[in-house]
Formats: C-alpha cells, sequence, structure tokens
C-alpha cells in the first residue's frame, strides 16, 4: 500500500540520495505526448528543504520538459529502488525553468557537487505530494559505474554545437514553445 508523507524527511532524503538514476514525468495540458524521462548522474539531483527539490536540466535529445513546464507545470519525479530493498518514491508537483542568465541559478549551482558542462537549466519543483509504494515487481539491478559519455560529449562540443542544440530545442514534439532564441550557452 501506498504511504503519503508530509514532507521530505531525513530518511526520504537518504533514499533519494541513494539513487543512481531517477525519471521525470510532464505531460501537456492539451493533447500531444506524455514525456517520461530518465535521469543520471546521481549528483544532478538535489533536496532543497522539505517541499522543494530541484535538477540539473542537461542538454538531451529533446525540450519536453521544458515546454510543458511551461504551459502548465504538472511535473513527477519518481525513485525506483534496485536493489533488495524495494520501493518507490513519487514527487508530485509544480516545477519551473531557472535559465543560466538567471541571477537564481548560481545560487542553486551550490547544491550540486559537480558541475556538469552541457547545463542548460535548473528545475526547481515546489512538491505537493510525497508518496511510495512497495515496487515488489521491480528487478533488482546492480549499478555498475554511471555512463560518463554526456558530460564527455557536452565537454567536447563547441559554442556552435551548443548553439545548433538550442536552435533545435526552440519547440516540443508536440510543437509547444520549449527553448527561447536567447537561451545562453552552456
Amino acid at each position: 500500500m501506498a504511504k503519503v508523507f508530509p514532507r521530505i524527511d531525513e530518511t526520504l532524503r537518504a533514499f533519494i540520495g541513494e539513487q543512481a538514476v531517477y525519471f521525470v514525468a510532464t505531460a501537456p495540458s492539451q493533447g500531444g505526448r506524455i514525456n517520461l524521462s530518465p535521469k543520471g548522474y546521481r549528483d544532478t539531483f538535489a533536496v532543497l528543504d522539505d517541499h522543494t527539490v530541484a535538477y540539473l536540466d542537461l542538454f538531451g535529445s529533446g525540450v519536453e520538459t521544458i515546454a510543458h513546464l511551461r504551459d502548465n507545470g504538472r511535473i513527477t519525479v519518481m525513485f525506483c529502488s534496485f536493489t533488495r530493498n524495494s520501493r518507490i518514491l513519487r514527487l508530485f508537483g509544480t516545477g519551473r525553468v531557472v535559465r543560466p542568465d538567471d541571477a537564481e541559478f548560481r545560487e542553486l549551482l551550490a547544491h550540486f557537487e559537480d558541475k556538469h558542462a552541457g547545463a542548460r537549466a535548473v528545475i526547481v519543483i515546489d512538491v505537493e505530494r510525497i508518496a511510495d509504494a512497495c515496487g515488489f515487481a521491480v528487478p533488482y539491478y546492480e549499478l555498475v559505474d554511471e555512463r560518463p559519455v554526456l558530460d564527455a560529449h557536452h565537454a567536447q562540443a563547441s559554442d556552435e554545437k551548443f548553439a545548433g542544440l538550442i536552435g533545435r530545442n526552440l519547440r516540443s514534439i508536440d510543437g509547444l514553445p520549449g527553448l527561447e532564441a536567447d537561451h545562453p550557452l552552456p
């Protein structure tokens, strides 16, 4: 049975901190496609306080999360344990995008251990519901290591390459506004 928590306490913070992968889900207000994105690099997620979390949004294959947040703000983050202790934790809330040229961006970066070369934003989430589930059917997996490919790719990317990524991320796959043309290069 699912349990609902009044806040992100120390036990939940510890569970979140142990997870090497998390999943972010968003959807547009009208029609369109639901987006579900796996996120890696465990140092890209931070619990800011009992009802606020944030993650470092790295350039990737699309801009769905940002477009959906601009549309309606709805977001769910899921952590799933793959160890012997089964558990799924979902954080439901309202998210907002903090760009690298926003004053708040630098303050938020202090919550992340490493600086990643392809950071295009920080997503801040006001958590409204915190609930877990058993996860009894989730298989066991052992983490070998974090995959360094995205960081290595971004470290070698030129400003021209990032400008191209911004250009391809101006709209979501459903045509919603994504990044703005004046979005700063990482």
